[in-house]
């Protein structure tokens, strides 16, 4: 049966959707505030930002719950959301412990 946590379920959506997020905000909105003075993009991509970033806090605390991480483990996950490209750092390495933990956990067919 497939797990159906909050965790396993939306971690990579979230962590993929976080770091996009966070590269428009840099990349797309700063220079564009700086240069032509707009706050409108900076505003929507900040809000975005700021909830993706939220959530993703908020699963990855979930995650070492569920996944019984040590300290070292979450404080890594918790800083690639501060990183740049951080995010799809975190998303790619959750996603192969995700795997093999499925791997462990299903019965081997006699």
């Amino acid at each position: 049966m497939p797990d159906k946590s909050l965790f396993s379920r939306f971690f990579g959506y979230v962590s993929l959707a976080e770091g996009v997020s966070f590269l428009l905000l840099l990349c797309v909105g700063m220079p564009i505030q700086f240069a032509a003075g707009n706050l409108v993009l900076m505003r929507i991509f900040g809000t975005v930002h700021g909830l993706l970033f939220i959530a993703y806090v908020l699963l990855a605390l979930d995650g070492r719950r569920q996944l019984r991480w040590t300290g070292k483990r979450t404080l890594w996950v918790l800083l690639m959301a501060v990183l740049p490209t951080g995010a799809f750092f975190a998303e790619r390495s959750v996603r192969a412990e995700l795997a093999s933990a499925a791997r462990v956990a299903q019965p081997v067919a006699a």
